[in-house]
């Protein structure tokens, strides 16, 4: 009987101890960034994993890289795909390469006026859906979108609209931003962040596709190319937070919840945080008189738009997968009202 008795109280305390890991177990993760330490974008991504931390109790703890740290900037879809990394933080448009899908989710040139624009097609109008179709072949699983909002441009040359752009030298990511400038007469040059400023100040590029005008200015491009246009009338890159697939589906569901919810809270934070950070810098830099601001008209903005959507069609002839984003987007935008 004792025998018997020792037997059934240990298979109880084996069936108990079965359902532990789910409310225990604990999960260490190592994003990359694609962001340099020192700017206020790396600073509110740590924000995120601190709350990430707080929010699972302890339960997932993320170390975040800088750019550069394990693998270059675009190299990291490949990195988290094959578990040398377990997540990103990063624009899309740099896997532009590799499908031209990636470059057109990523930056619609002319289809976004705000990020709640993006978010809403992200979130409601199939958006997350293609990400996560685009990426999983590359063992991917798509979190969530952020983004730094409507990019500053930085230039050393005066730029009041489309016509300035003709023989620029431009700094802008590969795919369909590079399109976009090459149609509108400027020479586009594929450059990390991190050489923008070298570039500029040596001359090796007039301008630069570069981040928001908060971060230009802490970084010192406004010396560099004195000639910057805002609000940003180009690009508002979709920043995805993104992890191995395979390390995603070992979570449990409600930490799988709590992460992506917390992408969202990511988003908002970083959006109304760069954003009074841009107001503080246009500020300070309309009062040096070195520095010369240019916001374009609403004429010129348009121009530009129309010579962008011009590009999406372009691009959605290159692969199947950009067709379905083209057809989607524009499905979209045209149910909104968007496409006029």
């Amino acid at each position: 009987m004792a025998n018997i008795f020792n037997t059934v109280i240990a298979a109880a305390i084996l069936t108990a101890s079965a359902g532990l890991p789910a409310f225990a177990q604990e999960f260490s993760f190592k994003f990359q960034s694609v962001d340099p330490a020192g700017n206020s974008n790396f600073q509110i991504q740590k924000e995120w994993t601190e709350r990430v931390g707080a929010m699972t109790g302890g339960r997932v703890e993320i170390e975040l890289l800088p750019v550069g740290s394990v693998v270059e900037y675009n190299e990291t879809q490949d990195a988290v795909g094959a578990g040398i990394l377990d997540g990103h933080i990063t624009d899309v448009s740099y896997f532009s390469g590799k499908d031209p899908a990636f470059g057109l989710i990523a930056n619609p040139i002319g289809a976004w006026s705000s990020p709640e624009e993006m978010f809403r097609f992200m979130r409601y109008g199939g958006g997350n859906e293609l990400m996560a179709e685009l990426e999983a072949p590359y063992n991917l699983h798509f979190v969530g979108a952020t983004t730094t909002g409507l990019e500053g441009f930085v230039s050393k040359k005066p730029l009041e609209g489309v016509d300035d752009l003709k023989g620029l030298k431009v700094r802008a990511p590969e795919g369909l931003i590079q399109q976009v400038f090459a149609a509108a007469g400027a020479v586009p040059v594929n450059l990390p962040y991190a050489e923008v400023f070298t570039a500029l100040d040596k001359g090796v590029i007039d301008a630069a596709d570069s981040t928001v005008f908060s971060t230009n200015q802490a970084q010192g491009l406004h010396d560099a190319g004195n000639h910057p246009v805002y609000p940003g009338f180009h690009s508002m890159p979709l920043v995805e937070v993104s992890m191995n697939l395979d390390k995603w589906n070992s979570l449990p569901e409600d930490l799988q919840e709590i992460l992506t919810v917390s992408v969202r809270d990511l988003a908002s934070d970083m959006v109304a945080q760069l954003s009074i950070k841009d107001l503080e810098a246009f500020a300070e830099a309309k009062a040096n008189p070195n520095i010369t601001v240019h916001n374009w008209s609403t004429g010129e903005r348009a121009r530009f738009r129309t010579i962008a959507m011009e590009q999406w069609e372009n691009v959605a002839g290159q692969s199947e997968n950009a067709q379905k984003v083209y057809d989607r987007l524009t499905t979209y935008l045209d149910k909104q009202g968007m496409l006029d």
